[in-house]
């Protein structure tokens, strides 16, 4: 799905009346954004919709800050995908393995935070935070890489 098309179906519900009174601009801007890029203005000329934006400045910076920020904004969190390499862990057996270390590592942070005080602190909570990404990201990368054909064969 294209920016305009992402913003097009999210403002239905609500109207570009209302999402251009609460941004405090004109009903025209918001319009333009719905619009594909080519048809923005007759003469080409428009303005890039917030989306388009981003999608620069992530480009240009190259850090995903912005995108961790607005997926805790909307109540989530990101985690990017993984690129498949195929001669990583080409094992089925060893990625599952690894999925299964870190699922364990989880487990113990959490008995770890809990044991003594039956109480989880913000600060082993926080622990218990990247031993989850940690897991996501590792059960990810054998997903993606299962998806990739990596262990065909093997």
């Amino acid at each position: 799905m294209e920016s305009y098309e992402v913003l097009k179906q999210s403002f239905e519900a609500v109207g570009v009346k209302k999402v251009a009174a609460e941004l405090h601009l004109s009903q025209s801007v918001v319009y333009k954004w719905c619009l594909p890029p080519e048809t923005e203005t007759e003469d080409g000329s428009g303005t890039r919709n917030p989306l388009d934006r981003l999608k620069e400045i992530l480009k240009v910076t190259g850090d995903n800050g912005v995108v961790q920020w607005l997926c805790q904004q909307a109540g989530g969190f990101f985690v990017p995908n993984p690129v498949a390499q195929a001669n990583a862990d080409s094992e089925v057996l060893r990625s599952t393995q690894v999925i299964l270390k870190e699922f364990s590592e989880l487990l113990a942070e959490v008995s770890k935070s809990f044991d003594g005080d039956q109480a989880i602190s913000p600060k082993e909570a926080g622990r218990i935070r990247t031993e989850w990404e940690q897991l996501k990201t590792r059960t990810e990368e054998f997903v993606v890489a299962c998806e990739a054909g990596v262990f065909e064969g093997a």
